[in-house]
């Protein structure tokens, strides 16, 4: 939203007056080696530096402001070069009509409006990116309900690259999913997100069907993209819908489709999966899948990745030979393997933040989740997914495996397709 004229000058001289939290400038070009070495050992990427704060507002009495029947409170973020900002929430419910509205001081972007409806069993609230290095948070609470009010700041992440600013760009070989390449698999691309934990780091992950295919709003990514516990999980943003708008054409993904929170149901490290149950389903208009599953352990005929290499926007990958199974990283076959090899891409890749993508079968079926690997635009070399087939009895308690979680009825169904 743009303002002009004199009331522009207004709202700037109003954004100038209120009460400010300044952070140091973070060093990029640091923090951008740091990376090289984070992603050379297969951790997950890196986007923003956490600040700890403590900015409690039912604390400061005299910086509320009465009008009409509403309480209202505001402070300005300002990071001077950092290319986005988001924010920790770690105590958090909200009386009915209260709300918390994000914005860039220059009210050039925004988020949509916090809610009630956004009050969650962790009692926290983790926001999606604003692309802004000066932030004014303010709160609007009913007069005769502020003493429901329970809200403070906890974290300030610093941004310090976008989600297509990776230590490199994702290659030249990934293929949009709006490309040709993609019209058969339009259902199980609408199922993937990119995602950010802990308000800091960034993977890929996937909504996931259900033996009573009742859209229970699961979601499954790897156990190394830090979400693996109660904790991590409540940090938990999806991005849906993050693609270039046409094949080949500029990066030009939003990140205006965003659910944020998660229940954290289970994980085991052996096949690097994590299931969680996001707080709220993805809104309808959105167009968000559910992908089915194969837990049969058979061999794929041929395997589909889709994943945000590099974060970038979603692409297709293609591998036309059959997986083989083996133990992560390794290439003998053996019986008691743990993950799905793909022994090299016939059209794409994968990169860093490709990682908890799913893979699919010939049937359109996710047969694993990305562990790692040496695949590259420029190497053909080969990726390992955690298998479905080891984390459905994974650790053998409901925390550490699937089968609890996506047939709890006790079906004993093999697989499950992709549901709208």
């Amino acid at each position: 939203m743009k303002y002009l004229g004199l009331v522009g000058l207004l709202l700037c001289l109003e954004a100038q007056a209120v009460q400010k939290i300044n952070l140091e400038q973070i060093d990029i070009r640091k923090i951008h080696d740091e990376e090289v070495v984070r992603e050379g050992k297969g951790e997950a990427p890196r986007f923003a530096i956490p600040r700890d704060v403590a900015v409690a507002p039912t604390a400061e009495k005299a910086t509320w402001e009465m009008v009409g029947d509403q309480m209202v409170w505001k402070r300005r973020v300002v990071a001077k070069n950092s290319v986005s900002l988001n924010f920790a929430f770690e105590r958090f419910n909200l009386p009915e009509g209260a709300k918390v509205e994000i914005y860039a001081s220059d009210f050039s972007s925004h988020i949509r409006p916090f809610t009630s409806a956004d009050n969650n069993k962790a009692q926290e609230l983790w926001t999606p990116v604003i692309m802004s290095d000066d932030v004014t948070i303010e709160v609007t609470v009913p007069a005769a309900k502020m003493d429901q009010l329970v809200l403070e700041l906890t974290k300030i992440n610093q941004g310090f690259r976008t989600f297509t600013q990776t230590t490199e760009k994702s290659g030249s070989c990934n293929v949009d999913v709006v490309c040709s390449e993609g019209d058969d698999w339009r259902d199980e691309i609408n199922s993937v997100a990119v995602i950010s934990t802990g308000g800091s780091t960034f993977c890929t992950g996937f909504m996931v069907n259900n033996t009573a295919e009742d859209k229970t709003p699961y979601f499954m990514t790897a156990n190394h993209c830090r979400v693996g516990n109660s904790r991590a999980a409540a940090s938990l943003v999806t991005y849906w819908n993050y693609q270039a708008s046409t094949c080949g054409g500029s990066r030009n993904g939003r990140l205006a489709e965003f659910n944020t929170g998660a229940e954290f149901l289970a994980a085991d490290a052996a096949s690097d999966f994590t299931i969680v149950k996001l707080n709220q389903a993805p809104n309808p208009a959105w167009g968000v899948t559910y992908a089915g599953w194969d837990r049969s352990g058979d061999i794929a005929e041929m395997a589909v990745a889709i994943h945000h290499p590099a974060t970038d926007e979603k692409a297709i990958s293609f591998e036309n030979d059959p997986t083989t199974h083996t133990r992560y990283l390794k290439e003998e076959q053996v019986e008691d393997a743990t993950h799905v090899r793909v022994t090299d891409w016939d059209v794409g890749t994968t990169e860093p933040g490709s990682s908890g993508s799913p893979l699919f079968d010939q049937n359109h079926r996710v047969i694993g989740q990305l562990h790692g690997g040496y695949a590259s635009c420029t190497s053909q070399t080969s990726d390992w997914y955690g298998r479905i087939y080891t984390s459905w009895e994974g650790g053998g308690s409901s925390s550490t495996r699937l089968k609890d979680h996506l047939d709890s009825a006790g079906t004993g169904a093999m697989f499950v397709d992709t549901i709208r």
